[in-house]
């Protein structure tokens, strides 16, 4: 892939980001490290949860929940001369879907899982195909979370060893 291409697909995520709807009811800053064969680099998202939704009469509750990150690549020497390295940075933007239950009062409201399809920029031992599933579990109150996010691609493509982050995310209501 040429180098504009490369830069083409992260600013266009951008510029989808920043043109959603103000209809989004939360918007979150979120920064962390992230792990591959146990090594780390820094990871950054910026996530946009909008309103949430019964889900029947089950107590669960949904919400629409985009994102755009980036994740710093890492020299690793047995990877140097491998098809996919390790040190590139990866943009990635994701969509899906937030999940919840209970009732503002219930002390396991906070807690939540995310699942969302992922397209990126790059390639790595880590995230090795054009496409990604993302996987959150987290607990947020007001404007502050805590955050387990894995990213592969579930073994369509190898080689896939994922991503897997701890992040803490400071965030505001629209």
């Amino acid at each position: 892939m040429t180098m504009s291409l490369r830069f083409l697909r992260p600013a266009a995520a951008a510029l989808a980001f920043v043109a959603l709807p103000a209809t989004a009811a939360h918007v979150e800053l979120q920064a962390g490290r992230s792990y591959m064969d146990s090594r780390a680099a820094n990871a950054v998202f910026v996530e946009s949860v909008f309103a949430a939704h019964p889900l029947g009469d089950t107590g669960i509750r949904w919400a629409p929940d985009v994102s755009l990150g980036w994740i710093n690549g890492r020299d690793i020497a047995r990877y140097r001369h491998a098809r996919y390295g390790t040190t590139d940075d990866i943009w990635l933007a994701a969509g899906g879907v937030r999940l919840g239950a209970g009732g503002p009062d219930d002390w396991y409201s906070h807690f939540f899982y995310g699942f969302q399809f992922a397209l990126h920029s790059g390639r790595t031992q880590a995230l090795s195909s054009a496409y990604e599933f993302v996987n959150t579990v987290g607990w947020q109150w007001r404007h502050l979370s805590f955050q387990i996010r894995h990213i592969s691609n579930a073994k369509l493509h190898a080689p896939n060893r994922g991503e897997t982050m701890a992040l803490v995310g400071v965030g505001f209501e629209l």
